[in-house]
């Protein structure tokens, strides 16, 4: 999903422009405009993406990602001021932008009952080949290496592998019910022609 570019440079228009005039009131209703255009790119992009996998998939596993929590004020109190608040309203701001929510919830609404959610508890740290859970494993944001079998792949992939896998690991490092099975998510048999 694209982002419109042309926001920040009309703040700063917006800051330098008088208050009451109507060229300020001009910069105001452009930035406007351009927030609802990225409004309504993120609900095209929302629909269009939950119609395809909804139309593809039998059982469509998510994360369940506390969206409210993630994106809570750090900017704490008087007597105790949060810290790096910039940072973290920055971030807030872009996993709003990004429409988790509105994507889990329109995939509810077009495949009732096929969607599961997942716990995120330590998908990102489990391996998806032996299941093995460790936090050293992920040895940057990008790269995970198991520490016991010594599989590698792109940290994302990997928790992606254990959330299509349909569990999450334990606080005490094991499995579900069942060990992980190595499955990428399957056409749905109409589309592929057997029944």
């Amino acid at each position: 999903m694209d982002t419109v570019p042309l926001v920040p440079r009309r703040a700063c228009e917006l800051a330098r422009d008088r208050r009451g005039s109507n060229r300020r009131r001009r910069v105001r209703l452009a930035i406007a405009r351009l927030r609802a255009r990225e409004t309504d790119r993120r609900k095209d992009w929302a629909e269009k993406a939950s119609t395809d996998i909804a139309r593809r998939f039998d059982v469509i596993r998510v994360e369940d990602l506390q969206i409210k929590n993630m994106t809570r004020s750090a900017r704490g109190s008087r007597e105790k001021p949060g810290r790096n608040v910039r940072a973290k309203a920055g971030l807030n701001r872009e996993i709003m932008r990004s429409g988790w929510g509105l994507l889990v919830r329109r995939l509810e609404e077009k495949a009732p009952g096929r969607v599961e959610k997942i716990k995120p508890h330590y998908t990102s740290q489990q391996c998806s080949a032996c299941g093995h859970v460790d936090g050293n494993s992920r040895e940057s944001q990008a790269v995970f290496r198991c520490t016991a079998c010594g599989f590698a792949d792109n940290a994302d992939v990997n928790a992606a592998r254990n959330i299509a896998a349909g569990h999450a690991a334990t606080a005490r490092g094991g499995v579900g019910v069942t060990r992980p099975v190595n499955r990428e998510p399957q056409l749905l048999a109409s589309l592929t022609g057997r029944e």
